[in-house]
């Protein structure tokens, strides 16, 4: 019989050439792409830097992997067989919202401070790459201040509560609360985008209106209170119903929970009103009109989330690069790899530059920047999202087989990277807003036309570049050609913000594979980048 040596001295499980996780990703110190695009955009970076310090720990790390792990759950009946119509979640989940509200994300763009949207927009990147999904409730609750504003009574009771740096989650009645979220309700399942085909009824009742119908989604469920359309007598009009009443619960009735792709640690449902009491937002008639407010500042929203997608997972993928050896080198130092990190980051600083921009102009008083802003985050929030799907995939392939494991990040990111595009207008509407706007708000095309041409003279790919798309479109296209039409626009404005702010060797990089054709129909087919000066924006911890 051969010698055998002791089973315990057979090693059989040493972990060599594995990267050590991330426990946190770095939120503000490690990157360099935030700093110089918040600062440009007049973002309060004191303030950014805090938040980072907040939820940029390894324990929110944690609290987002749980949350996301362990989702909602409906309760529908007690014990007793009485309605219940709430929504559970894991503790986490309240972990993340009170850091999130506590440090203002819904509020700081209203208190009136100098950037207040722009710092919020900082905040919406940073927190999507800690758990995107809580972002929802939070998001909405800042977009609803603009749209209460149509009824001085009802901003007099809810805006304090919605702008409060306190968040409770319990479901009570809001004078009971220190602060509150609001939701929204609008999407009925016959009409979906076309919401002037809602049958939801609002019939004029006790000083308010009662709602009677069926919604095919409703964002936020728990939130204590939504804002919906329905038909009243004068047309379709917006309202706030309130999800508790003094006296007890409203006529909301939860009928189930979607079972989503990704967003799991956030609730979405399905609802029926059953003489829910309402309160009229605006004049009947004038619903979108009314919540048109609303979804303008959400969409500001979904431009800057795909770019904290993108981030978190080029934030993975060049930490795997940089402690994987194989073929005898690390991956970061091998140039196929590189050329795909640096396309990437290309992209991810596009989508950011852009964004940031975009929410500067949120931040401005006068006419042109609410021209400008309307437009910039149509073109913002269609580009980005196009863009983010196939982003996190080639992040997920850098990391092989690990990039498929959900003990990394990217699984979660893969079915978080396509709701932003779906949410708040999906591509066709987006685009089609986009023609609507330049058609009837020339102020829109003359503050666009401005952006575009205040970098002329820079770069002379990017002026032959400009000359070819008004060459191309010069008129608006017909309706078959608006993706190709606002593609090469939103192009041509991530171009310009970052000309703005960049370094040379990012803007230069992104015009020449982006607008003059340096670049093959996959990433990492470029040429004429300077990868190394590029990869040093993604930063790192």
């Amino acid at each position: 019989m051969p010698h055998l040596p002791p089973r315990d001295a057979l090693p059989t499980h040493d972990v060599t050439n594995q990267p050590e996780p991330l426990a946190a990703l770095p939120l503000w110190q490690g990157d360099p792409g935030l700093h110089t695009h918040a600062s440009a955009a007049g973002a309060d970076t004191a303030h950014l830097a805090h938040f980072a310090d907040v939820i940029g720990t390894p324990e929110m790390a944690e609290a987002g992997r749980l949350a996301n792990r362990n989702g909602p759950e409906l309760m529908l009946f007690d014990a007793g067989g009485r309605r219940l119509d709430e929504v559970r979640f894991h503790p986490a989940y309240h972990q993340l919202m009170q850091a999130g509200i506590g440090a203002g994300y819904a509020a700081i763009a209203w208190e009136g401070g100098t950037g207040g949207h722009a710092t919020h927009a900082a905040m919406v990147y940073m927190m999507s790459q800690v758990e995107p999904g809580v972002c929802c409730p939070m998001t909405m609750t800042y977009a609803a201040i603009p749209a209460l504003s149509a009824d001085e009574a009802l901003f007099a009771k809810w805006g304090p509560k919605l702008m409060s740096r306190v968040y409770d989650g319990a479901p009570k009645p809001l004078a009971q609360k220190p602060g509150a979220t609001l939701g929204m309700a609008m999407t009925e399942k016959q009409g979906g985008s076309d919401v002037r085909a809602n049958t939801t009824r609002a019939t004029p009742s006790d000083g308010g209106y009662r709602l009677r119908g069926h919604k095919w989604f409703c964002s936020a469920p728990m939130s204590d209170g939504f804002l919906t359309l329905a038909q009243a007598p004068g047309g379709l009009t917006c309202f706030l119903v309130p999800r508790w009443l003094e006296d007890g619960r409203n006529g909301i009735q939860i009928q189930r929970l979607k079972d989503k792709l990704g967003n799991r640690a956030n609730a979405s449902a399905e609802i029926e009103y059953h003489d829910a009491l309402a309160f009229r937002l605006g004049d009947e008639g004038e619903g979108v009109k009314t919540i048109i407010e609303m979804v303008h500042h959400t969409r500001l929203d979904t431009a800057l989330a795909p770019a904290g997608l993108m981030r978190a997972a080029l934030v993975h993928a060049t930490h795997w690069a940089a402690h994987r050896t194989a073929f005898q080198s690390r991956l970061i130092d091998q140039p196929l790899m590189q050329s795909v990190l640096a396309d990437l980051a290309l992209d991810w600083e596009g989508t950011l530059a852009l964004g940031l921009h975009v929410a500067r102009a949120f931040d401005g008083k006068s006419e042109a920047n609410r021209a400008f802003a309307r437009l910039g985050v149509a073109l913002a929030k269609y580009m980005g999202n196009k863009l983010c799907p196939n982003f996190v995939y080639e992040a997920m392939e850098a990391l092989g087989g690990m990039g498929y494991v959900e003990d990394t990040a990217l699984p979660l990111l893969y079915r978080e990277a396509p709701l932003n595009s779906i949410w708040e207008g999906s591509g066709n509407v987006i685009c089609l807003d986009i023609l609507r706007t330049l058609q009837r708000a020339p102020e829109a095309g003359e503050a666009l036309s401005e952006e575009l041409a205040s970098v002329g003279g820079q770069d002379r790919a990017y002026d032959t570049a400009l000359k070819a798309h008004m060459t191309r479109f010069p008129k608006l296209p017909e309706e078959g050609q608006a993706r190709w039409y606002v593609e090469s626009l939103a192009t041509l404005l991530t171009a310009s913000a970052l000309m703005r702010t960049a370094p040379g060797a990012v803007s230069e990089g992104y015009v020449r594979t982006r607008l003059v054709g340096e670049r093959g129909r996959t990433t990492g087919a470029i040429n004429g980048v300077d990868v190394a000066r590029v990869l040093e924006r993604i930063g790192g911890g």
